[in-house]
């Protein structure tokens, strides 16, 4: 597939927006589902009073899951709690995540934190030309070899990446995805999913231990900068070197041009 295939197959999506979101992990030993009530979260002044649930949550020893109108969803597992939120056309500091996730360390100081990841979404649709995605990954990414060449129809492929930044290590995952609409045919598209994953010392003390994961948490704006641009010049731009093939040249983010 050539360079100017690939960019009429990204244009082509200007019809379906992008679609974003971003994730704080908090992993601590002694985190239980059962603390992650409503009620729990609400009387502690981790959410506000007046956010509403969008569905009836779930809550019991291996899981609570609740789920906002405002599109933060916040699920527990045994040791790890996971906030999400998913953009939109909201501004940076309109988001509401990095809020509960302060306050949910806040509240919890005597928490055996061990670790923070920050981890953000990009999910690309591709209405008319959904065969762009599969040729992306398993021509431009991974290159020809017999391998490709078995079974009836072309073969599908995710891919792993893992890099040591100096503040912590950065994994991102490619891979095709199916965006499910109502009452219409999925769509096909590309998926960037990073994680920028922050390890706290464990022999420190329980108070260096808050400050550590603060500290990390307050990384996610540079983060998600770092991830958005990575995505958009090492990987859909023309920033990308070592690739002569590109998926195209359209900046996802207004504002931004590569």
């Amino acid at each position: 597939m050539t360079t100017l295939n690939m960019r009429s197959a990204v244009n082509s999506t200007s019809a379906t927006k992008f679609i974003e979101e971003i994730s704080i992990i908090i992993v601590a030993k002694d985190l239980t589902p059962t603390m992650m009530s409503q009620d729990f979260l609400k009387f502690s002044g981790i959410i506000p009073k007046e956010w509403e649930l969008s569905q009836q949550p779930v809550l019991n020893p291996n899981l609570a899951k609740l789920n906002f109108t405002n599109g933060i969803s916040i699920n527990a597992q045994p040791r790890t709690i996971n906030i999400s939120e998913s953009l939109g056309n909201k501004r940076l500091e309109d988001l509401a995540i990095y809020s509960v996730a302060s306050k949910y360390i806040e509240k919890l100081p005597h928490a055996e934190y061990i670790g923070l990841s920050f981890s953000p979404k990009i999910l690309i649709p591709f209405p008319t030309a959904p065969q762009s995605v599969r040729q992306y990954i398993t021509g431009n990414l991974l290159g020809t070899g017999a391998w490709k060449k078995i079974g009836k129809v072309p073969v599908q492929a995710g891919i792993n990446l893992m890099y040591l930044l100096d503040r912590c290590q950065l994994t991102i995952n490619i891979s095709e995805a199916r965006l499910q609409q109502p009452q219409k045919q999925p769509l096909t598209a590309i998926l960037f999913a990073g994680n920028f994953n922050y390890n706290v010392n464990v022999e420190a003390t329980q108070e260096n231990r808050v400050a550590q994961v603060t500290k990390f948490l307050n990384n996610w704006k540079t983060d998600l900068e770092e991830f958005r641009e990575i995505v958009n010049q090492k990987f859909l731009g023309s920033g990308s070197q070592d690739s002569v093939q590109s998926i195209g040249e359209t900046s996802l983010f207004p504002g931004q041009t590569l």
